[in-house]
């Protein structure tokens, strides 16, 4: 990671606690009022050269009922509070603390479970050389993700053969060519679509398909 990649991450993660830190009590408050339990969840992901770490998420699923690691929309785990917080994204907005831990970078490829990386290709292995991100254009390909995984038959299935591949490729893509200018611009990018001003694209259309949706 450059000097000038983890400055911004540093001023970038400072700047926007700064900010939301009265949404960020909101937030928590309404998790506990639903249901008492706890305001965090933290689990173990693989982050750069392949260290594990333990990622900061609020809590949107019930701790109480057990269930697959992938959550397709419409999953019986996910509370009230939790379908909000999905919808705009604000469960991710504690990873801003792994950003200032160093554990992770505003941009980057999204870190995953352990037992998925153990499944990664030869080509696909050279993402984990990069610092693990909050966003990255993967990530915007795939914001509406639950809602694929909530039409397939079996959800993990479709995640590891035919999502988390088209993932990997997108984000080792990027990353190998980032800049904190292309950076910022995906940053922009992501708070139009937490605030639903962008629609999301197909996440496996063609370039042809691509080039046709943009020109109409």
């Amino acid at each position: 990671m450059t000097a000038a990649k983890r400055l911004m991450d540093l001023a970038g993660a400072t700047v926007g606690l700064a900010l939301i830190w009265p949404l960020l009590l909101v937030v928590a408050a309404a998790i506990r009022l639903e249901d008492g339990g706890d305001v965090f969840f933290r689990q173990t992901r693989i982050g750069e050269r392949g260290v594990p770490f333990r990622i900061w998420k609020f809590r949107s699923m019930s701790a109480t009922r057990p269930g697959r690691e992938i959550t397709a929309d419409g999953d019986a785990r996910i509370t009230r509070v939790g379908r909000w917080l999905r919808r705009f994204r604000l469960d991710e907005l504690p990873q801003l603390f792994n950003v200032l831990a160093g554990e992770m970078s505003l941009v980057g490829p999204r870190p995953e479970l352990p037992r998925f990386v153990e499944g990664y290709s030869p080509a696909e292995r050279p993402v984990l050389e990069f610092r693990p991100g909050i966003t990255d254009p993967a990530s915007l390909r795939f914001r509406d993700e639950g809602a694929l995984l909530a039409a397939s038959a079996d959800p993990v299935e479709t995640y590891v053969e035919r999502i988390l591949p088209e993932k990997l490729r997108m984000s080792l893509a990027y990353a190998r060519r980032a800049t904190p200018l292309s950076d910022l611009g995906v940053l922009l990018a992501t708070a139009g679509a937490m605030l639903g001003t962008t629609k999301p694209s197909a996440p496996f259309e063609s370039p042809q398909e691509r080039y046709h949706a943009q020109s109409h």
